[in-house]
């Protein structure tokens, strides 16, 4: 066997492409007697300006499957942030998808979900077989936008582009940026005059420039919190990191399970601490927008 011959467990295979952010649509087809056919897909690309060219992956094992095969024409519809129920619709095997949402026939027929932030009318300008999927790539025919936040989906879950906007408002108080970074030893920690706090800098570019002189490739992944303090706006992310050395000086590891019992006296950050252990434990994060003293997490909503 070739040393490059390894099995690929197909779960673990899924979940490592979760980690890629991406957008979601509808792509949609008609019989040829005009019944409308859609679902819902994020394995969406642009492929060329000029001629201008999109393409999809649609799973060969999905019931429209056979009716694009036969389409000569089809239409991607890029989701806003409000259409989460039109994306949880398509992605189920309601036989009445259309019936319950709004949509019009495009100039090739097929048909434009009402309210997306974009969409690109197609016809086909060719299939190629690829394993379990079709690659449906599409000459754009046809196409309009609007003015709105996409839908965003990463690891399992629904994240709302709008989240990003309370960090800019928070930028723009001169807030400073933490890290709630996670290493195998636990979460990593700076010891200074007033105690243990996150690792904070500037900006996020910062941050990670100070943990690389103290030899810590850490990353810096997804928002946590934003939050207002007497002494300025905080931007808080969470992050990984590889083993802290145990000489390190300035710095220590705290286990997960330990942070509620740091009884740190910054209250602010020791609730968001006691927030981050609950969370981590379920492997369900929100994100937290408020002050000190109240604010609201949201949760990032279940596909």
């Amino acid at each position: 066997m070739s040393t490059l011959d390894h099995t690929i467990d197909p779960k673990a295979f899924r979940q490592a492409l979760g980690n890629f952010p991406t957008g979601v649509t509808v792509v949609t087809t008609k019989e040829a007697d005009g019944t409308p056919r859609g679902l819902t897909a994020n394995s969406f690309t642009s492929v060329s300006l000029d001629p201008p060219l999109v393409l999809v992956c649609l799973g060969k094992q999905t019931a429209s499957h056979p009716v694009f095969e036969a389409s000569d024409t089809f239409a991607i519809n890029i989701l806003a942030d409000d259409q989460r129920d039109v994306s949880g619709l398509f992605a189920s095997k309601s036989p009445d998808k259309f019936e319950q949402a709004r949509w019009h026939a495009g100039r090739t027929g097929a048909p434009l979900i009402d309210g997306s932030v974009a969409w690109f009318d197609c016809t086909v300008h060719q299939r190629v077989d690829a394993g379990d999927h079709t690659i449906l790539i599409g000459r754009v025919a046809d196409m309009g936008q609007r003015t709105a936040r996409p839908l965003g989906y990463c690891q399992g879950a629904y994240v709302g582009f709008q989240l990003e906007q309370a960090a800019q408002a928070a930028l723009a108080r001169q807030a400073r940026t933490s890290a709630l970074i996670e290493t195998p030893e636990g979460v990593l920690f700076v010891e200074g005059a007033k105690g243990l706090d996150l690792p904070t800098a500037d900006d996020a570019q910062s941050l990670l420039k100070t943990l690389k002189g103290q030899e810590l490739h850490a990353s810096v992944d997804f928002l946590f919190a934003v939050f207002d303090t007497p002494e300025g706006s905080r931007i808080v992310y969470r992050g990984r990191a590889g083993s802290v050395r145990a000489a390190t000086p300035g710095l220590r590891c705290v286990p997960v399970a330990e942070l509620p019992a740091l009884g740190l006296a910054n209250a602010a950050l020791q609730t968001m601490l006691n927030r981050y252990a609950r969370e981590r434990a379920q492997d369900a994060f929100g994100i937290y927008i408020g002050n000190q003293d109240e604010g609201e997490v949201r949760p990032l909503a279940a596909a």
